[in-house]
């Protein structure tokens, strides 16, 4: 029998063994992919676009509609998570049935399957309302993908913060929306931009719900073309995007690309830098977002 110092030993190194093994299977997956596309990476490969017969495409259109439709999805999605997380740790009778009813829809949200949400969004925002395969419908059917995980995060950086902060603010007179805007989200900032991060690379790498809402093409784009009300410009929230993730799918799924391979391996290489990159910025922003909002040095 071991005596109680040596059981912690024993279940120390095993939990430390299980951790160290994690992060080599992460590790070794994460290395494979960038020694396999990093090789293939140059500035033609980030900026042409991308060839379906002819090999010595790129990636441009697809890496730009990337990006652009994270931004689009995160200005829908993130006002309406920071109201939401804030109106149900905040205000909300947590006994109310409409409360738990809400946060009932939140867990079956989140647990939904990509796809399913892409047949959701193609049935009613292609089909139904007429926007057509889009940056828009994407967009829309991403931001009910993102929005119960990203509702959650809120939620759970408001809670971290303690109720001495709010009885603080009480003391001073302040109301509670006072509190709310001048002491509580100023400290849980670091938090809420650690679930956006998280949010935004999930929405990063989706591919199952854009292939039936955002398209599986990338028209030509006039980057000397800013007029969003232009069908060529890049800023044009109507037009069809294929996205990095969903290029990678089409490109292994086809089979007609001659570098089908190379273009593969190198695009992954950039998805998985960009993710890594995202979580990067997002320490160095929550900690000087902190600093600035909490008046600390």
């Amino acid at each position: 029998m071991l005596n109680p110092k040596q059981s912690d030993k024993l279940a120390s190194a095993i939990l430390y063994a299980i951790a160290g093994l994690v992060i080599l299977i992460l590790a070794a997956l994460v290395g494979y992919i960038l020694v396999q596309g990093v090789p293939h990476l140059s500035w033609h490969f980030l900026t042409a676009p991308s060839s379906s017969f002819t090999a010595g495409g790129g990636i441009g259109v697809q890496l730009f509609n990337s990006f652009y439709l994270l931004i689009i999805t995160m200005i829908i999605s993130f006002p309406i998570a920071l109201g939401a997380g804030i109106y149900l740790h905040e205000y909300a009778n947590q006994k109310s049935r409409l409360i738990q009813l809400i946060r009932t829809a939140i867990e079956i949200l989140s647990s939904l399957p990509s796809v399913v949400v892409g047949l959701f969004g193609f049935l009613l925002f292609v089909v139904q309302f007429k926007l057509g395969f889009s940056i828009l419908s994407g967009a829309i059917a991403l931001t009910f993908f993102n929005l119960p995980l990203l509702t959650r995060s809120v939620e759970e950086s408001l809670r971290s913060i303690p109720d001495l902060q709010r009885e603080a603010g009480s003391a001073l007179g302040l109301s509670r929306w006072e509190t709310v805007g001048h002491i509580i989200l100023p400290a849980a900032v670091p938090s809420i931009v650690t679930g956006v991060v998280l949010s935004a690379g999930r929405v990063f790498g989706e591919a199952a719900a854009l292939i039936y809402t955002a398209g599986q093409s990338a028209p030509a784009l006039d980057f000397g073309n800013w007029n969003p009300f232009n069908t060529a410009s890049p800023l044009n929230i109507m037009r069809p995007a294929e996205t990095l993730a969903v290029h990678i799918w089409k490109v292994n799924s086809e089979g007609i690309m001659p570098d089908a391979t190379a273009v593969s391996a190198g695009a992954s290489a950039v998805l998985i830098i960009a993710v890594l990159l995202f979580n990067f910025l997002a320490r160095f922003l929550s900690s000087v977002l902190y600093k600035r909002l909490t008046a600390t040095r």
